[in-house]
């Protein structure tokens, strides 16, 4: 089966928590009320001071102003169970109208969702991001309707940079080891982070393969985990920056994306790969923060730029409940510029539409995330829009960091991810 492994995506926040939605419902599966939209959403914050509930509220509130007659009821799930959850809730026959979460391309194979064309209009569908809606694509048509997104950039500390002489940031592979040999000369803690932990692994391992030509995918979009560049990407990270003691107190395959980041926010971190959420808290914290194009390895040149990771989340419709109409009323509301704004404000995420990310209504970008937008416009994403990656991604986080460790072989560590994500392709 051919898959469509370039142009596709995850999710980019951290694991929120539970906090149920007191005004605007908040019940349990959506089958039934006829007048009840069911919206299962993923909680974004991290503490009640940060959840989504109050975006929420309003929505509901507003929205049922707007459209007498139908409420909008919604469940918060944290990141660590809203895919099992509706999962369940969908077996059982108890589907959600709409849910907002980081893969759907399961459920669109199951024949479950609406089509983006039987909800929206023609200029609303043709306003996503180009390389989101190919991500929420599965063949030509689209089910995963994008909502928020980011990109992922080399982050520096300029203050530990200016200690250790360095002068600019990296551009090969080679001037990433020199400066992160000056950073450990100073003392720095981490002088490059590498979050290869079972958290988000696979963010990290695509990034570094992409810098090298590699990726997740050969050029005809067929998983290619083990191709000759991304076993000499591993050899290379494990020999030249992890045994030489260039990436920190903690072994890769034990650090997680948060404990790098924290470590960032505490000025203990030379470089890392981030987001733009990671730089408005550093520079709450008076973190002087640069940010540059991934370096690329020596051998393809100064003049390569690799893609970015790009990550988005997604908006989709259940067909069970019968509630096309409503559905799609609800979906014109949410995605107004100002509304889209809003969410994507909150977290300093980037808006998944065109005129939401440059108009005075959408609230325009400032210019620190304009960067982001702009390396998303021809980011690599995940393959979300393959039913197998789920499944294969969770091979990847378990399992990548032991390519690095001192008796770990790259090579057959990539064999062993390759085999698993074969046998998982063969299962859908």
């Amino acid at each position: 089966m051919r898959r469509r492994i370039f142009g596709t995506a995850a999710t980019t926040v951290v694991l929120g928590l539970l906090i149920p939605l007191a005004g605007c419902g908040g019940s349990g599966d959506g089958a039934g009320d006829s007048g009840t939209l069911h919206l299962v959403a993923a909680e974004y914050g991290n503490s009640p001071a940060t959840s989504s509930k109050p975006f929420w509220d309003k929505m509901a509130t507003d929205f049922a102003k707007e459209n007498p007659g139908i409420k909008l009821d919604v469940k918060l799930l944290p990141w660590a169970d809203i895919d099992r959850e509706v999962s369940r809730m969908v077996k059982a026959g108890k589907a959600p109208d709409v849910a907002l979460m980081g893969s759907y391309s399961d459920f669109a194979a199951q024949g479950k969702l609406y089509p983006a064309d039987e909800l929206l209009s023609v200029t609303a569908e043709a306003n996503f991001l180009p390389p989101l809606a190919d991500a929420g694509s599965v063949g030509n048509t689209l089910y995963g309707l994008p909502f928020v997104a980011s990109s992922r950039l080399l982050f520096y500390n300029q203050a530990l940079f200016t200690k250790a002489g360095i002068k600019e940031p990296p551009k090969t592979w080679s001037d990433l080891k020199a400066a992160a040999k000056a950073l450990k000369d100073k003392g720095v803690k981490y002088p490059y982070a590498l979050p290869l932990g079972p958290e988000e692994a696979h963010a990290e391992a695509m990034i570094w393969e992409l810098s090298n030509g590699g990726g997740y995918a050969d050029s005809s979009g067929n998983y290619s985990l083990a191709s000759e560049q991304n076993i000499a990407t591993w050899t290379w990270v494990k020999n030249e920056l992890v045994a030489p003691g260039l990436t920190g107190p903690t072994a890769p395959s034990q650090l997680n994306r948060a404990d790098a980041f924290g470590a960032f926010l505490q000025g203990e971190v030379g470089m890392l790969n981030g987001y733009p959420s990671l730089a408005h808290e550093a520079r709450a914290k008076g973190i002087s923060v640069g940010t540059a194009v991934m370096p690329v390895a020596d051998s393809l040149g100064t003049g390569e730029t690799p893609p970015a990771v790009g990550v988005a989340d997604w908006m989709m419709a259940f067909k069970q409940n019968g509630k096309r109409a409503e559905i799609s009323k609800f979906l014109d509301f949410v995605y107004q510029d100002k509304n889209l704004s809003d969410f994507a404000g909150r977290y300093h995420l980037l808006p998944s539409t065109v005129t939401a990310a440059r108009t005075p209504a959408g609230g325009g970008l400032d210019k620190n995330d304009q960067l982001f937008l702009s390396a998303l416009y021809t980011a690599q994403l995940y393959p979300v829009n393959d039913p197998s990656w789920l499944s294969v991604s969770d091979t990847i986080k378990r399992n990548i960091g032991r390519a690095v460790e001192p008796a770990g072989d790259p090579k057959r560590v990539l064999e062993d991810i390759a085999a698993q994500a074969g046998e998982a392709s063969k299962k859908n």
